[in-house]
């Protein structure tokens, strides 16, 4: 297969392929599923058992736990890589004393994920040779409240040093401590603190903070809106985006419970609920302007949205990829025959005994959800005039 330099996966010549990973915890491990059916499946059609998914999309974006695989897509490394690599991150990060709880200090020590980031990642920049392709890293600055959109497009504003500013460039952030900035989950880890002048810090948390643990719309944003520097053309034949998510679960609760949950249950739940709808909003509005074969139902009155579009026309093809960890559903969906029972609990972002199952319930959802027409041919990868492989 012909493999892009950055340079042609970052120029604006169509068509573009953009990747987005969600936020999750222990649960990328089947967001990875997914990916290695992607994978094998461009192997096949390329006829190339090296490909990477570096080599097939432009720009690979992703939230906190999908920050983390991004990267290591971004940087060159295989799925089956990836998987390796996350088995043994999440049981030596997840490990927590019983003195923490993460009321006063946070549930888990920040070394183990240091020491894992540092083993992947190395002393590699944002703009350092060893990022491949496009990359979006997801972050919330938590002193000023605003998400981050850390990329390395060498066009934007911060990008790269410019005389008279005191700014640190993102070109010379490294990969490990962005990386880690996405992942600080409130609770969980600690805040990461990154330079962002020559003489002031910034506090990072968690991207999923944001209204982007789900990046897919926001990697869109960041293709196409003129302040970020990309510039990509919209359009049905000129812009797909993947997105895979971390599996779901709804919430279901008895008005009474409701009323009579605890003041902190009530808000912990409430900051998920309010994640899960931005999610959501984030499907609907893609769903919206976007053609797309794997279109979801949203709610009893909107359903799936296949009668609508913006103008009149569809701006970008949009696959999505995700389940719900409940019976019916993946009964229904997938055609997995799976009790509730077995589904339970896997929802939680923090358990590493759920890994094995999460793994094997991404792969096999995704023989089931992934086809290869997902993968118009108007998106095949193929040498521009003056290339070389």
């Amino acid at each position: 297969m012909y493999r892009p330099t950055l340079e042609q996966h970052l120029a604006p010549t169509p068509p573009k392929r953009i990747l987005a990973l969600d936020g999750g915890g222990v649960r990328g491990i089947l967001t990875l599923g997914y990916l290695a059916e992607i994978e094998s499946m461009l192997r096949k059609r390329y006829g190339d058992p090296e490909l990477r998914l570096c080599d097939y999309f432009d720009l690979i974006g992703g939230t906190s736990t999908g920050a983390i695989i991004a990267t290591g897509l971004a940087i060159g490394k295989t799925v089956a890589e990836l998987q390796t690599l996350y088995r043994q991150l999440a049981t030596d990060i997840f490990q927590s004393e019983w003195y923490r709880r993460g009321l006063i200090a946070p549930k888990f020590k920040i070394e183990s994920l240091q020491a894992a980031l540092e083993d992947t990642f190395h002393d590699y920049q944002l703009g350092g040779k060893e990022v491949l392709t496009g990359l979006m890293i997801m972050c919330k600055r938590f002193d000023t409240g605003s998400p981050w959109v850390i990329h390395n497009h060498p066009k934007s504003r911060y990008y790269a040093r410019t005389v008279g500013s005191s700014h640190v460039p993102n070109s010379e952030y490294p990969l490990k401590q962005v990386v880690r900035a996405s992942t600080a989950a409130p609770h969980y880890f600690e805040p990461e603190k990154i330079q962002v002048t020559e003489d002031f810090f910034g506090a990072f948390v968690d991207g999923g903070m944001s209204p982007h643990n789900n990046p897919a719309l926001q990697l869109l944003m960041l293709a196409t809106l003129d302040g970020y520097a990309w510039k990509w053309p919209i359009g049905e034949a000129n812009l797909l985006i993947v997105s895979a998510g971390t599996g779901r679960t709804e919430m279901r609760e008895k008005c009474d419970d409701v009323m009579r949950m605890p003041a902190a249950s009530l808000a912990g739940r409430s900051l998920l609920n309010l994640m899960d709808d931005c999610s959501w909003l984030n499907q609907t509005v893609l769903q919206w302007i976007a053609r797309s074969d794997t279109a979801w139902f949203v709610d009893s009155e909107l359903r799936d949205l296949g009668n609508d579009s913006l103008g009149g026309k569809k701006w970008l093809t949009y696959q999505r990829y995700d389940l719900h960890f409940q019976s019916k559903w993946l009964k229904d969906k997938v055609q997995l025959d799976i009790a509730d029972r077995d589904v339970e609990g896997l929802d939680a972002m923090d358990n590493p005994r759920n890994l094995t199952q999460l793994a094997d319930l991404g792969n096999k959802a995704a023989v089931k959800q992934i086809l290869p027409g997902h993968f118009p041919s108007a998106f095949d990868v193929a040498p521009v005039v003056g290339s070389h492989a």
